[in-house]
């Protein structure tokens, strides 16, 4: 643990700055700033002041060792050190800062409780650079900072206390602090965006396409797949099934992954995993999201391959192939079970190849 000797004249200066503040808070009629160790306990009392310990979490906290407050008076400073009479002079922050309310993950880090943040900017700026500094003295690790949308007047406060972004939602941002001087092993924003395909072909060879209202030059007049994103906590296989039936109306079933495209600086600047599902039709009626879609229809297989954004376009070409060739069951795809891990504790869904599938399903064993 890292440590500060305080020679005894700041030691006894810290002392008498500290009594006197006690004294003037004591004719005002309550306490809310320092105690010290080195003040005897009858002494304490006898101004008014309990003689308290300190903990994580609670109100009155111990400061770190040789960290003052940024930004705070001088009789908020926090020193542990010689108080020229050979003892331990710890400093207690009371009522107006505190050690933020957190958890300790996994890592050894600490997750402040975004439900429980101080009242205003004052009492933040003091609480996070009392926060700081006692974790600093415990040797933590990262620190994770949530700040809701209500409370973004902090997050500039936070970003001159050291904090850098994360990443943000809608009603957040997260920032993180990394305290050993040593490269930071936090783990980085999530790198990927995942978008879903639906191949939906009925029994006359049909397949389900559509024109989007807005689109990239290359492909105006062109029909395609129904494509969008999945969705928080959504699987790929629902994912691609919703997203058919909110283009087109059409209630579709997942039959099997049959393949993904992985392509990297797409979306400000982030990777994009786009998977690609086989579905069978449910129902036959089209009813077209007019918000997105300009139009939708079944379209005859032959048709739609020989399209030339698909033809001139090496992509396009390979996965309409795959297709072709699925459905003459000279390939197959990856089905989709529900798996538990004692890994992680959960239920997860997991992709595999499947030869001996039955034969409206899967394809035939090579």
């Amino acid at each position: 643990m890292e440590s500060s000797l305080v020679d005894s004249a700041t030691a006894a200066s810290l002392c008498a700055t500290a009594a006197a503040t006690r004294r003037r808070a004591g004719r005002r009629g309550g306490a809310r700033f320092l105690s010290c160790s080195c003040s005897s306990r009858d002494d304490t009392a006898a101004r008014g002041w309990p003689v308290t310990t300190s903990s994580v979490g609670r109100r009155l906290m111990s400061v770190a060792p040789g960290r003052s407050l940024a930004g705070s008076s001088p009789q908020l400073a926090g020193v542990n050190g010689w108080n020229g009479n050979g003892s331990d002079c710890q400093w207690m922050a009371l009522e107006d800062s505190f050690v933020l309310e957190a958890r300790e993950d996994e890592y050894g880090g600490m997750v402040v409780d975004a439900d429980r943040l101080p009242p205003d900017t004052a009492a933040f700026t003091r609480s996070l650079a009392l926060s700081l500094a006692y974790w600093k003295s415990a040797r933590k690790k990262g620190v994770w900072l949530k700040l809701p949308l209500d409370r973004s007047d902090y997050v500039p406060l936070a970003v001159k206390e050291g904090f850098k972004y994360h990443h943000a939602e809608e009603s957040y941002v997260m920032l993180t602090y990394w305290i050993p001087d040593e490269p930071c092993m936090l783990p980085a924003n999530a790198s990927h965006q995942v978008g879903v395909g639906g191949f939906v072909i009925n029994d006359q060879m049909e397949v389900l396409v559509v024109q989007e209202k807005y689109t990239s030059s290359t492909l105006l007049g062109a029909w395609k797949l129904p494509t969008g994103f999945i969705l928080a906590s959504e699987e790929i296989y629902t994912g691609a099934v919703r997203e058919v039936k909110e283009e087109t109306g059409i209630d579709t079933e997942f039959v099997e992954l049959i393949a993904f495209r992985h392509a990297h600086n797409v979306a400000f600047q982030k990777s994009d995993l786009f998977f690609i599902c086989m579905l069978r039709p449910l129902s036959d009626g089209i009813m077209v999201d007019d918000v997105e879609i300009q139009a939708a229809k079944w379209m005859p297989l032959a048709e739609f391959v020989e399209q030339p954004f698909i033809q001139e376009d090496d992509m396009f070409r390979k996965i309409t192939d795959i297709f072709v060739q699925r459905l003459h069951r000279r390939y197959c795809g990856l089905a989709a079970s529900r798996v538990t891990s004692r890994f992680d504790g959960g239920t997860s869904t997991l992709y595999f190849n499947v030869a001996d599938q039955p034969d409206d399903v899967g394809c035939d064993a090579a």
